[in-house]
């Protein structure tokens, strides 16, 4: 029987000045990991050997590298896949993964020719054979040979054939208590050896009183829930109340045509809204208020000449994914407008998902959370609506704003609100804001001298901005990365 690996380690040891532990491998026949494991027991054991971290960089062939070895190279898979009577590039590139690298440097090679007196150009052999000097070169990297021009290592590198890997290994040296046996460490003081005065001649494990415990398993706040905290808690602070947005589903009356937005215009189109399929239609309206929108709408009131249109109940009907929380500030002020008590200033808030059927790239999600913001009073202004914003973002340690005039069914002025992400270098959108239009107000029954100014927000742009991320799929969805999660910042919002 073999003695154990750490007495066989110990035993090589005696024979030797110093030895590294990857020499140990052809040595002692072992894995390097199995090595490295026995060596930290003779370390446990007191002070038998000395140890010297140190690494060595080698060479090793990538998947594609392999490839090669197997198939040859990219350049001679071209070649030879080209017949006598020559063939059409198009057709020539669909025979190989690698054809447009292949092709590329066949041709450089002098290999390949495009002949034009045809039509269409055909690709045609221009040497009648070749030499595959990266296979053969590969087939020596793979066999130990590692004397090889850097610039060409590093051509192989940039083809992704190679790979420089680091491995990390221990020099071993004999120590002061060095022995080719290990004792056996005790690791309880019984009651006897203290009555036989055995622990005298007894070598006890050392105890690590520095080691930690094991972390607790625990939850982590996703950063979006640590940055809503901190919208939920600014809004407070500026007196804001908060909407209740319970409602996923809503019925385009409430999402489209209560803020005047017409029944023909793209929003509505699938392309744009998930509509629902069951159930597809609502049929509860307050049925005055349904008579004065439709008015405003086809007919025009108030001043307006509306959209002149055939308003159609099945289209106001319809259920979908709500698109904006504005829908659910659109029941708040009906609500505001028909209280016994009469009119009285709000400050409103939602912070809530909504869904619209988006192309999904670094800056869109088809599900989505935006901030609202909706404040009513008399004689509200456009400068109002700036400085407000203007403060809210300021609370949040973001003072690089830009506003741009914008078109919205339901509010005008309009106005996009930008604000600078260093992480993309480039201004992105994070909002839209304005003031609501008459023809959306006082069919609700609002006073004619109340005037509502609203904005809305991404939840997820100001996240990005705040946790340097550059594409919002890194913070949303199935590309999560959770140790993220576990270890993000707390992210504390400076207060000015």
């Amino acid at each position: 029987m073999h003695p154990d690996l750490t007495e066989r380690i110990l035993q090589h040891l005696e024979t030797v000045d110093k030895i590294d532990t990857l020499d140990l491998v052809e040595v002692l026949g072992e894995e390097h990991q199995k090595i490295v494991g026995a060596l930290k027991s003779i370390e446990a054991h007191g002070d038998l050997v000395r140890t010297e971290t140190t690494s060595r960089k080698r060479l090793e062939l990538t998947e594609e590298g392999q490839a090669v070895i197997a198939n040859g190279s990219h350049e001679a898979v071209i070649y030879n896949a080209i017949p006598d009577h020559g063939i059409v590039q198009a057709d020539l590139m669909k025979l190989t993964p690698g054809a447009k690298v292949g092709f590329s440097k066949a041709m450089s090679q002098g290999w390949i020719m495009l002949d034009k007196s045809v039509n269409p150009p055909i690709i045609k052999r221009k040497v009648d054979k070749i030499e595959d000097i990266v296979k053969e070169n590969l087939i020596g990297i793979a066999n130990g040979k590692n004397d090889f021009p850097p610039n060409l290592v590093t051509e192989y590198k940039k083809r992704k054939l190679l790979q420089e890997i680091t491995i990390k290994s221990f020099i071993l040296c004999k120590g002061p208590e060095y022995a080719k046996t290990l004792t056996k460490l005790e690791t309880d003081l019984t009651i006897d050896m203290m009555a036989n005065a055995l622990w005298k001649d007894l070598k006890f494990k050392a105890y690590n009183f520095n080691a930690l415990g094991a972390p607790p398993s625990c939850g982590n706040l996703h950063p979006l829930l640590k940055v809503r905290g901190e919208f939920r808690q600014i809004f407070f602070e500026m007196g804001f109340s908060e909407m209740p947005t319970n409602n996923f589903v809503e019925s385009s009356f409430w999402n489209f045509d209560a803020l005047f937005q017409p029944q023909q215009h793209p929003a509505r189109d699938a392309h744009d809204t998930f509509f629902i399929n069951h159930p597809s239609k609502s049929y509860k309206f307050p049925q005055d208020y349904l008579q004065r929108v439709k008015q405003v709408h086809s007919k025009g009131a108030h001043g307006s000449q509306g959209y002149g249109y055939d308003w159609k109940l099945e289209e106001a009907q319809k259920n979908l994914l709500r698109t904006h929380t504005t829908a659910v500030s659109a029941r708040m002020l009906y609500k505001l407008a028909n209280q016994a008590e009469g009119f009285k200033p709000v400050k409103y808030f939602s912070i809530d998902k909504v869904f619209r059927n988006e192309t999904l790239d670094a800056t869109h999600l088809a599900e989505f959370h935006q901030v609202e913001g909706v404040i009513a009073d008399v004689g509200l202004t456009l400068g109002d609506l700036i400085g407000t914003l203007y403060e809210f973002f300021r609370k949040l340690s973001i003072t690089q704003l830009e506003f741009k005039p914008a078109y919205n069914p339901y509010t005008e002025p309009s106005m996009e609100i930008f604000c600078f992400h260093p992480g993309l270098n480039k201004w992105i959108e994070v909002g839209n804001s304005g003031v609501f239009r008459p023809e959306m107000l006082l069919p609700m029954g609002l006073p004619e001298n109340v005037n509502v100014i609203a904005w809305g927000l991404s939840l997820e742009r100001p996240t990005m901005i705040k946790y340097g991320i550059n594409n919002i799929r890194d913070l949303v969805g199935h590309k999560v990365d959770l140790k993220m999660v576990e270890e993000g910042p707390i992210c504390r919002l400076e207060r000015a």
